[in-house]
């Protein structure tokens, strides 16, 4: 090994097999500037996270189901000489989704939402008449990949309601109103990298399907964002507690406005492969945060 090259760790899970991961179109374009790049799992016990230079958080899509190990993890890369990108501060901020709630009242649209820390039947057959809407969404707080994601009708609540009991029963939760334009638009995802514009994709789910990745058989497509997606997006930047290496904003058209349904700060997908120039724009701007 070329001993003048710095040593970066991309952060991941044991096997990607069953996921569609773009990061490897980030290597070639890293070493050209001095840096070798490796995946490495953040469940690999005895790394010496001193033996890089830098350790970028990015495919760790299963840490949902170890938070406290992978917390654990990130506290250890940042107790090292390594420098953690995105930063533990803005991992512990990022990982609640109620951080919806800081960016709301920062004035921030957000998809309407209710908040719980303990499930009730009743309560969540009320958001119906709450949202005045025929379907509702339910979702964890500290989630990946849509993982424990239901869209829910009054009856299909009622049919399923001792698995979703058992399912929140030591998990904090969201509600939502089912928005059609998921469906029948698409998700819009805008890519900021060190706080600079990258890219943007349009996802669309399959059909008969609500959820947009890849994974669940989600249909992409390169779009030119709208102004009012960019004015979304850029007020969410400004939101955000400090400045980030990469940042997905996830937008979805509600009453003919743009409201943010996430901010991807941890794990995001980033799909280089779906603009050309971006995987560039990716080293340029991590060269800038470092």
């Amino acid at each position: 090994m070329n001993k003048l090259m710095k040593r970066c760790a991309f952060l991941s899970m044991d096997s990607l097999e069953d996921f569609f991961s773009y990061d490897q179109m980030l290597f070639e374009p890293l070493k050209t500037v001095g840096w070798l790049a490796e995946e490495v799992s953040w469940r690999k016990p005895d790394v010496d996270w001193n033996n890089y230079d830098a350790v970028v958080i990015r495919t760790t899509w299963d840490y949902q189901d170890d938070v406290e190990g992978f917390m654990a993890c990130l506290q250890r890369i940042e107790a090292s000489s390594a420098q953690l990108q995105n930063s533990l501060k803005i991992v512990e901020w990022n990982i609640s989704k109620s951080y919806l709630k800081d960016l709301q009242n920062q004035g921030i649209n957000i998809v309407p939402t209710l908040w719980f820390d303990s499930f009730s039947l009743s309560e969540i057959q009320a958001g119906f008449d709450y949202f005045d809407s025929p379907q509702l969404v339910i979702k964890p707080l500290i989630s990946a990949n849509a993982d424990h994601t239901y869209r829910l009708t009054p009856e299909s609540l009622v049919q399923q309601a001792d698995d979703l009991k058992a399912i929140f029963a030591s998990r904090e939760f969201m509600l939502q109103p089912f928005l059609n334009g998921i469906v029948d638009e698409g998700e819009y995802s805008l890519f900021y990298f060190a706080g600079h514009y990258s890219h943007s994709i349009l996802k669309q789910p399959e059909s008969g399907d609500f959820r947009v990745q890849e994974e669940h058989g989600g249909r992409l497509s390169s779009i030119q964002p709208c102004e009012d997606m960019l004015t979304t997006a850029r007020h969410s930047l400004a939101a955000l507690p400090e400045d980030v290496l990469y940042a997905r904003i996830d937008l979805v058209r509600h009453k003919k406005e743009f409201v943010v349904i996430e901010i991807e700060l941890i794990e995001p997908s980033l799909y280089f492969n779906m603009d050309a120039d971006s995987p560039q724009r990716f080293v340029d701007a991590f060269i800038e945060m470092l």
